[in-house]
């Protein structure tokens, strides 16, 4: 798993899906904020944290989470 902190949450996706060649087509986010937003335009958001930590090893079963925030919000 990579550090995908710091990420749009669209490339984020995206590398998952490049890096597992769809194996993992598809992770799940939610707002971090607690303010129950949902991501529509994934590229409006960033990703905060990952329920899987960077250098674990992904398998077709591995379910990600994102925390994210809209782009111009802190973490």
């Amino acid at each position: 798993m990579p550090n995908l902190v710091g990420s749009n949450l669209q490339d984020a996706q995206n590398a998952i899906q490049s890096l597992t060649a769809f194996e993992i087509a598809v992770t799940t986010s939610h707002d971090e904020t607690g303010a129950g937003r949902q991501q529509v335009v994934d590229r409006n958001w960033k990703v905060c944290s990952q329920n899987v930590p960077a250098g674990k090893t992904l398998t077709a079963n591995t379910k990600i989470e994102f925390g994210t925030v809209k782009l111009e919000e802190s973490c």
